[in-house]
C-alpha cells in the first residue's frame, strides 16, 4: 500500500470518527490506489461501491484538507463521480 493511501485512510477515519458511513463509497487516487468507505470506516480496498470518486493526488489532498470543496472539484472537472450522486453528496457532508 502506498504512503499516500495509508495517510488518506488515517485522515478519512479521523474525519468520520466512530460514525462510519451509511453506504459504500470508493475514492480512487490516480496512480496510488483505492480507498473504500463504509459503516466500518475507511480502508485500502478496491471493491465495488455505490459511488466511485476519482481524482489525482493533489485534488484528493486538497479536498481532505478542506482547501477544495468536493462540489467545486466536481464542477471544474478535477473530481469524477461514477454511480449514486446522492451518495456522493452525503459523503461530501461527512468530509467537510
Amino acid at each position: 500500500m502506498s504512503e499516500v493511501i495509508t495517510a488518506a485512510v488515517a485522515a478519512l477515519n479521523g474525519k468520520m470518527g466512530d460514525e462510519g458511513f451509511d453506504g459504500t463509497a470508493k475514492f480512487v487516487i490516480e496512480g496510488e490506489g483505492a480507498i473504500l468507505i463504509d459503516a466500518n470506516g475507511a480502508r485500502a480496498d478496491d471493491s465495488e461501491a455505490d459511488v466511485t470518486l476519482t481524482a489525482d493526488q493533489e485534488t484528493f489532498e486538497s479536498i481532505l484538507s478542506g482547501d477544495l470543496d468536493p462540489t467545486a472539484a466536481f464542477m471544474t472537472g478535477k473530481l469524477a463521480v461514477d454511480g449514486d450522486m446522492g451518495m456522493a453528496m452525503k459523503l461530501g457532508s461527512v468530509l467537510s
